[in-house]
C-alpha cells in the first residue's frame, strides 16, 4: 500500500491536498493575509536570500499541487 495513502486515510480521512484546498476556499482572506505577513516578516528580518528563495519555491510547489491537476470539488473524498 502507498505510505502516503496509509497516512492520510488515518489522519484526516482523505488526501491532505483536498483538505488544504477546502480550507483555502473557506478562509481565503486569512490565507492571503498570512502569506503576505510571512513574506513581510522574512523580508524585514533580513534572512539569507537563499532561504527566501527556498521558501518561495516550496510555497509554489505546494500551491501547484493544490490548484492544478484536478478540478476543485467542495468536500472531495479520496479514492
Amino acid at each position: 500500500m502507498n505510505p502516503y495513502k496509509l497516512l492520510w486515510s488515518r489522519l484526516g480521512g482523505r488526501p491532505w491536498t483536498y483538505i488544504i484546498r477546502d480550507l483555502w476556499h473557506r478562509f481565503e482572506w486569512l490565507w492571503i493575509i498570512g502569506l503576505l505577513l510571512t513574506g513581510y516578516w522574512l523580508g524585514h528580518r533580513g534572512y539569507d536570500h537563499m532561504l527566501v528563495l527556498l521558501v518561495a519555491f516550496n510555497l509554489g510547489y505546494v500551491a501547484g499541487h493544490v490548484f492544478w491537476g484536478t478540478e476543485y470539488v467542495p468536500g472531495q473524498q479520496g479514492e
